[in-house]
């Protein structure tokens, strides 16, 4: 009986070589494909210790290969002579699943890489609630979602012949003692041996559990280096580290640690504050502007900073908003930060006026029933506009139906609803100039004799980017004379920029409008967040990664007649939580109260804190990743500091005050 689980073992162990096989190839694969190094030649020791940290890390989920087989084939096969017949069959159907899974972690990396340019991280947890046929779309439209399917076969077919050959390789004969005593002690340690393999190696080379692999352990020779510090993780391993941090810290506090975690950003004399609101209360200094009869915030899909960048001028990609800008009454920051990484944070923290924090308040159905005090819109209610908001797209998305009526607009719209159900669109939402046409005209042919506040968001600078462009006025020959002959061959390359100057002249062409209609309006424009449309990979810049400020910042412009450069002379930085007070301290009478969780632009600032980042004059650095870099343009890599946290309590208490929130749900009026 033991002979026949002696060569069960053998068995699984072959089987459990090819996992971690499998995973040193996807290791290498991410390098050769996102990598600007594609050799290890003078960095032997990064790479040779990246793939031994890496295969000791991953056995921390490869290892199960050795226990599933051993426990649910060699054991009972030990006792069943006909089902350990068969258990070769068992073993190779359990590996080729998890075979699977692991492609599939692997592929799902890649595409991730490709549009955040990062490996998996919290974003991913924010899909529970996004539009899945545009996740499709992007699947098959822009990153080959077809091709991607086919090659699991071949894939598939190459594990089944790999782990056959492992199968058939010739094993140790079982070998016999002349005594029953003898015989039984080897079975004994030889069973015992067999449990502890299976623990040194999911342990990673250790009994001791403490002494497992973890980020904080991985070699500083590899997580110096930024990418090599993401290619030594494997997909699984970051996958459970994610599914742990389903529930926010934030949301298991006692108030009394909320009190003490929020103290960062409480005013000091009013840190003693029954409600932590209360110390946002704020008194604006008197209008500096003349009250706009409408104002009009544009918040446009991926409109980044970087593509105003004078390394990229010959892409010719923001020259409508760029004509914007140059108006002296116009306003531009160069170094401002967005809400959230992605749409739905963003947007959530502009209105509600504090961090979503990836705590999704939009799908949360106590905020379905009122506004905190710090709501946007609610607040420029309370200064006499009507309130509006317009989006590109259904309003089913991500519950804005229910979200923003909550969060105190009078009237919303979605696209498909003004524009018809057959108008242009992508999954997102309407064709951007179809869609911002339909708006003007309903503005202009609604009532005037009330102020109006309009919140406008577009969607059509977005992956797969499949719009008609040459239809659409995209002349490459005409925009872009000066692109390189390599990028003017990759399609795939060249549409994300059609996309991006597609939809800046959309929303400029609306705001010339508007301003001819409306001559005393002020407009804000700004992006969700920054989008990876920089041609990187080509001869425009000689890097293939965005620095931080490319990967992080979203552009900021403001106008209104009454503005002038010297308003804003001092101010270098900001972020979308600024844009608020900033507005209420333009147009409100002295004394008005309003509620803003950071100061206006008008006051000195010589930090801006996220959850996700931080930023000074000179550096910006990011908490997920722990890094920092320098904050300017530069066509070189910068130099990138790692295990930084600046400010690290200020975007604690950010978080925790959004999850103090959660937990009194209290504080929202309807």
């Amino acid at each position: 009986m033991f002979s026949l689980y002696f060569a069960g073992v053998q068995q699984d162990f072959k089987i459990a070589i090819l996992p971690p096989i499998l995973c040193a190839l996807f290791r290498l694969a991410f390098i050769l494909i996102y990598r600007d190094k594609k050799t290890p030649s003078g960095e032997w020791r990064k790479w040779l210790t990246c793939f031994r940290y890496g295969f000791w890390w991953g056995m921390d989920f490869n290892a199960y290969v050795f226990l599933y087989s051993m426990v649910l084939v060699s054991i009972p096969g030990a006792f069943f002579a006909s089902y350990y017949a068969i258990g070769d069959t068992v073993r190779q159907a359990g590996l080729l699943i998890y075979a699977v899974v692991l492609y599939t972690a692997f592929i799902g990396r890649l595409i991730f890489y490709y549009h955040f340019h990062d490996i998996y991280n919290h974003l991913l947890l924010l899909g529970r609630h996004a539009d899945k046929k545009n996740f499709a779309d992007i699947f098959f439209n822009q990153n080959h979602g077809i091709w991607v399917l086919l090659s699991y076969i071949p894939y598939v077919g190459g594990c089944y012949v790999v782990s056959s050959w492992l199968l058939a390789l010739p094993s140790v004969p079982y070998p016999a003692f002349g005594t029953v005593g003898g015989q039984y002690a080897f079975n004994t340690i030889f069973f015992l041996t067999a449990v502890a393999v299976f623990y040194w190696f999911r342990y990673g080379g250790t009994f001791r559990h403490r002494r497992k692999p973890e980020w904080d352990e991985v070699p500083a020779v590899v997580k110096d280096d930024v990418f090599m510090g993401k290619a030594v993780i494997d997909d699984l391993i970051i996958l459970e580290k994610l599914w742990h941090q389903k529930l926010h810290p934030s949301l298991q506090h006692s108030d009394e640690e909320a009190r003490k975690i929020m103290a960062p950003v409480l005013p000091e004399k009013k840190g003693e504050a029954v409600l932590p609101f209360e110390a946002f209360e704020h008194r604006a200094a008197g209008a500096r502007i003349q009250k706009p009869s409408h104002i009009f915030l544009l918040f446009l899909e991926s409109h980044a900073q970087s593509a105003f960048d004078p390394l990229y001028e010959k892409l010719h990609l923001m020259e409508a908003s760029k004509a914007f800008r140059r108006d002296p009454h116009t306003i531009s920051i160069e170094n401002f930060l967005p809400g959230g990484m992605v749409s739905q944070p963003s947007i959530v923290s502009l209105l509600s006026g504090i961090f979503d924090a990836d705590m999704e308040l939009n799908e949360n159905q106590a905020f379905w029933k009122g506004a905190l005090p710090t709501s946007l819109p609610k607040q420029l209610k309370q200064l006499g506009y009507r309130t509006s908001f317009w989006y590109g797209g259904p309003l089913t998305w991500s519950s804005l139906d229910h979200f923003i009526p909550s969060v105190g607009f009078d009237q919303s719209f979605g696209g498909p609803d003004i524009c018809g159900k057959d108008a242009p669109h992508t999954w997102l939402g309407v064709y951007d100039h179809i869609f911002l046409a339909e708006v003007a005209k309903r503005i202009e042919g609604g009532r005037d004799e009330q102020p109006s506040f309009h919140f406008i968001y577009t969607t059509s600078h977005h992956g797969p980017y499949l719009l008609p462009f040459k239809e659409l006025g995209f002349d490459i020959d005409k925009v872009m004379p000066e692109m390189p002959e390599a990028l003017r061959r990759d399609k795939k390359n060249w549409r994300r920029m059609a996309s991006a100057w597609y939809a800046d002249q959309s929303a400029m062409r609306f705001v010339r409008e508007m301003k001819k209609r409306y001559p005393d309006s002020l407009f804000i424009v700004t992006g969700d967040h920054a989008a990876g449309v920089l041609p990187l990979d080509f001869d425009i810049v000689p890097r293939h990664e965005p620095n931080l400020r490319e990967r992080f910042l979203t552009s900021f412009a403001m106008s209104h007649p009454d503005l002038t450069q010297d308003m804003f002379k001092d101010c270098q930085i900001g972020s979308h939580m600024n844009i608020l007070p900033t507005l209420i301290e333009l147009i409100a009478p002295k004394d008005f109260h309003y509620y803003a969780i950071q100061p206006s632009l008008f006051e000195t600032t010589d930090h801006v804190v996220t959850p996700y980042c931080w930023m000074t004059k000179d550096v910006i650095g990011s908490y997920s990743e722990r890094i920092e870099q320098a904050l300017h343009v530069s066509a070189e890599a910068l130099p990138v500091q790692r295990d930084c946290e600046r400010f690290r309590g200020e975007q604690a208490a950010w978080c925790e005050l959004t999850g103090w929130t959660i937990r009194h749900i209290e504080q929202l009026r309807s």
